[in-house]
């Protein structure tokens, strides 16, 4: 029997514990956002995007039972959103770190943005980024929000790819 301690044993309860940690972090991003008032971004936005995919794609490999080959393809699936989402994350720091006499200009609104324009445009436009991107409401230990966000896909796209490629969990404590 596996405990609670021990949830990352198997493949499904790593995956599972894949989704939580997700899940926790979207959390949090909506505690910013409406408790402590930070407005998200569109590269923000598109950031959550990222991790609520990466929390599906955990959350299927944990439900489903999966063989080698399928587990495989939920690593392929677990590396790939977090590689998209880890990209931009790096370019909002990026613009972050940039002078204020490079920053771009403030475009329009994601809301504005998704009624005016095909989606084609507005990926261009949001990845671009904007002034609003380049801001830094928010750091903890010298990093600003997107860089624990680059810090949590790196970790749980690796963790995840590891996982469903190998095809086994890891044991907490005694064997």
């Amino acid at each position: 029997m596996i405990g609670p301690m021990n949830i990352l044993a198997t493949v499904r309860g790593a995956n599972a514990a894949g989704f939580l940690v997700c899940c926790a972090l979207i959390g949090y991003a909506l505690y910013a956002q409406y408790v402590l008032g930070l407005d998200p971004c569109p590269l923000c936005i598109f950031q959550r995007v990222a991790l609520i995919g990466l929390g599906l794609m955990f959350l299927i490999a944990a439900v489903f039972p999966a063989g080698p080959v399928l587990r495989k393809f939920h690593a392929i699936l677990i590396g790939l959103m977090a590689l998209a989402g880890s990209g931009v994350a790096a370019r909002q720091l990026w613009l972050q770190a940039l002078p204020p006499e490079r920053v771009p200009a403030c475009g329009p609104g994601l809301d504005f943005m998704l009624e005016a324009f095909p989606v084609g445009e507005v990926l261009m436009t949001v990845l671009s980024g904007s002034g609003e991107c380049a801001k830094v409401d928010w750091t903890l230990l010298g990093l600003s929000m997107p860089g624990w966000v680059l810090l949590a896909l790196t970790g749980l796209g690796i963790f995840g790819v590891l996982l469903n490629w190998r095809g086994k969990g890891w044991r907490i404590g005694r064997h």
